[in-house]
């Protein structure tokens, strides 16, 4: 690789859900930045990534060629194209508007105008981890929170796969409680931790790396009375038994759990592995052909 940014590139590479992460991986050593998102093709998604270098074709095609392996697909087309000159500030007012959701107003860090006084703001770096608010997955789990909000107190909770800390903030913010945030991926636990310090919680919000349910961490800050996990479908549905050992039993005034990042199509499945652990449903949020699930037990 050239020591000399040569200007700006955009790699791109679809993916089904279930290799969407995997994938994301393999692409992070030559991006500065990536990004994921479901296209309208029932179970495809598309990673975008950008470099200020051109990536070897060679080392990028290995990559791609080893996620494939290990999944028995055939291994995805790479484009690779130049990204014209142009002016990233205004792209970014575009691309990340204010937005609201409920009782939480989610704005980026070049919004410069007032905020509404009668929202909870929550202030973002657009394009840092995944979870900015304005997709439907995210938009889901905030809205269930601000339902919740003056309903049900909340002492110890629990946000699992925290991505850029969103919904961490949302918690702390909203009951003045301390959250427990964890994420798979380094970067998204830096970027939850560097968010929750610019919206003043950073005392309340405790994020730490952590694969799934297994960190000694999560179960030793159990049981949890509110656990909110915006994942795919198939990561939600090995978690369900052991969301159910970690949330707060029936005896002990039962818990709630927020579950997000699948779309309709999965909801049936996902809330059966979660009925098997004793959960019912008391609210759903449909937003886009996404689907929020509100579980109580």
């Amino acid at each position: 690789m050239n020591n000399k940014p040569e200007g700006l590139w955009r790699i791109e590479v679809a993916a089904t859900a279930q290799s969407v992460n995997a994938f994301e991986e393999a692409l992070d050593p030559f991006c500065q930045s990536i990004s994921w998102f479901a296209t309208d093709s029932e179970g495809e998604w598309r990673i975008e990534g950008f470099t200020e270098y051109k990536p070897e074709g060679a080392a990028l095609a290995a990559a791609m060629s080893v996620v494939a392996g290990e999944f028995s697909i055939a291994v995805p087309e790479v484009t690779v194209i130049p990204v014209s000159p142009r002016d990233w500030v205004a792209d970014s007012l575009r691309m990340f508007p204010p937005t609201d959701a409920g009782r939480f107003f989610i704005y980026g860090t070049h919004y410069d105008s007032d905020l509404p006084a009668a929202r909870i703001p929550i202030c973002l770096n657009p394009g840092r981890a995944f979870g900015s608010g304005e997709h439907a997955t995210t938009m889901g789990c905030l809205l269930a929170l601000s339902d919740l909000v003056g309903r049900r107190g909340v002492i110890n909770p629990l946000d699992m796969g925290c991505g850029s800390g969103i919904l961490s903030i949302a918690i702390a913010k909203a009951w003045r409680v301390s959250v427990h945030g964890m994420d798979l991926e380094t970067n998204a636990v830096l970027v939850a931790r560097e968010n929750s310090h610019r919206n003043g919680v950073g005392p309340l919000v405790r994020i730490s790396r952590s694969n799934g349910y297994h960190s000694p961490a999560v179960k030793q800050n159990g049981p949890y009375d509110l656990i909110v996990s915006n994942i795919l479908a198939n990561p939600l549905c090995k978690m369900a038994k052991a969301v159910g050992a970690t949330s707060r039993s029936r005896a002990l005034g039962g818990g709630i759990v927020i579950l997000g990042g699948f779309l309709e199509i999965d909801a049936n499945r996902v809330y059966a592995a979660y009925y098997r652990q004793g959960f019912r449903l008391i609210r759903s949020y449909h937003i886009k052909g996404w689907r929020t699930l509100v579980l109580r037990r």
